[in-house]
């Protein structure tokens, strides 16, 4: 899907995804020190405006021009920088001290542009936090992307940053529950791969 796909996505409903942060962003990066973040693929927001919350200072860039607005309208007076912009050509080098990549769908080769973006744009000692749809969630899990071409591993995120000085903090497949168990609908899992390292 291009900019403009997106677009209409998130123009044809209120919120695409939840004005909650995501379950792995609040617990992984609640204890960190406040400040400089990059969440790269923002989409609406919701993470960006959980850091600008806890005192952060963030920008959130999206190719997607509506989802900015949206989040941007979400945040209220909660100062967040909103970029539009294309998260496989940003360059603002050695500028956060985190950055997050949460569930951005792309092939490889855009994957790794991605990737490698975001881990440029941390200052030494900086974090990269990335959470996606697992690979196998495809046949393992419940929901998410059908195409395995946007699907990934921790394995393959380590991979494209091939041999960039960095301190592994977690590199792991991940279970996230989906509905809630009750009534007539029983919990569901969902397979992600979560990604926390260290640039050195």
């Amino acid at each position: 899907m291009d900019a403009e796909d997106w677009d209409e996505r998130y123009a044809a409903s209120e919120l695409v995804w939840s004005a909650e942060p995501n379950q792995f962003v609040a617990a992984e990066l609640g204890d960190l020190t406040p400040g400089r973040a990059l969440d790269l693929a923002a989409g609406e927001g919701r993470n960006a405006i959980w850091l600008a919350r806890h005192g952060w200072r963030v920008t959130a860039a999206d190719f997607s021009q509506v989802a900015l607005d949206k989040g941007r309208q979400v945040a209220g007076d909660t100062p967040v920088r909103w970029v539009c912009a294309d998260a496989t050509t940003w360059s603002e080098p050695s500028a956060y001290d985190l950055v997050l990549l949460a569930y951005l769908q792309l092939p490889a080769e855009q994957r790794r542009a991605a990737v490698r973006a975001a881990y440029d744009s941390l200052a030494s000692g900086g974090t990269l936090f990335l959470v996606a749809h697992d690979s196998t969630n495809l046949t393992e899990g419940t929901g998410g992307p059908q195409d395995p071409a946007v699907l990934m591993s921790a394995e393959d995120v380590l991979a494209d940053l091939g041999d960039l000085p960095y301190e592994l903090v977690r590199a792991e497949r991940v279970p996230r529950a989906v509905g809630d168990g009750h009534g007539e609908q029983p919990a569901r899992t969902a397979w992600d791969c979560l990604v926390r390292l260290v640039r050195r």
